[in-house]
């Protein structure tokens, strides 16, 4: 089966940030010490895995996100990144470029929206793809023959390992943190329910549309506080399918690229510029 590689980008910058700290710069003195780190990451991966089709997602802007626009709270609890670093993150989309790699990001939807757009156009196709991340917002997208993977660092989880994990399948992890909540974006689901609780209520609702339509039922459910969670979940309705749009990701990203396969046709010289450029 064909496969692609899609790389939430991000992450991998910011570790090597982290790792590379202050001691590389540019010819004009910028810090570009994620750049170097990030580059190495994409030539281990490039070189070992030799991926045909691939590409890499990156974040324009949380600030004006559609998720901000709906829940202003949304990822309030980031700081926001430092002006050398947004610099780097550049050098990181211009090596790319040069490299003959696929890079795109939005001024509204997120790199996850980015790589779930790519996934829905290459299962049309018949691909199976590795989504490159530590995330577990993208668990969601993974289907019997995909992994998702922290290159780098974790083995690849399939399909039944992520079930396994979260008690769900990776088509209700959305409707999972929508009710559980999800601390690193700052969503704060129904409160009182934790992960466990929203995983039985999703084992036997399915879906948080068909929980919303039994509320009357979850009292039944035969785990202690049953009622209590009843009375949560119908009092926080509203709250919740706001929380289920920010957790759910938008596979229609308009205006970026779709055909991931390489660019044989690169130009050797301008990939040496910019080497050059940041001392590489």
């Amino acid at each position: 089966m064909n496969r692609c590689w899609l790389v939430d980008s991000s992450i991998y910058v910011f570790r090597a940030w982290f790792q590379q700290g202050e001691e590389f710069v540019d010819v004009d003195g910028n810090s570009v010490g994620a750049v170097h780190g990030f580059i190495d990451f994409v030539d281990k991966l490039m070189r070992t895995e030799q991926p045909q089709h691939i590409g890499f997602a990156f974040d324009e802007s949380l600030s004006k996100s559609h998720r901000k626009n709906l829940y202003p709270d949304y990822k309030s609890n980031r700081r926001k990144a430092p002006d050398n670093l947004r610099y780097q993150f550049q050098c990181c989309r211009e090596y790319l470029r040069v490299s003959g790699l696929v890079e795109a990001a939005s001024n509204t939807y997120e790199a996850d929206d980015v790589i779930a757009t790519w996934a829905n156009h290459y299962r049309r196709k018949q691909f199976a793809y590795h989504v490159i991340s530590a995330d577990k917002d993208l668990a969601q997208l993974i289907g019997v023959q995909d992994t998702l993977w922290d290159y780098g660092r974790d083995q690849p989880i399939n399909e039944k390992k992520i079930t396994k994990q979260f008690k769900v399948r990776p088509d209700q992890i959305a409707d999972l943190l929508a009710l559980a909540g999800d601390k690193a974006d700052n969503i704060p689901g129904v409160p009182g329910v934790g992960m466990a609780t929203a995983a039985k209520l999703l084992i036997k609702f399915e879906t948080i549309s068909q929980l919303l339509t039994s509320i009357s039922d979850i009292g039944n459910m035969k785990f202690r506080g049953a009622k209590q969670i009843q009375e949560l979940v119908s009092k926080h309705q509203e709250a919740i399918l706001c929380y289920q749009q920010l957790t759910r990701l938008h596979a229609s990203v308009p205006d970026i690229a779709m055909d991931l396969q390489l660019n044989s046709e690169v130009s050797a010289k301008e990939k040496l510029l910019f080497l050059q450029r940041i001392n590489k």
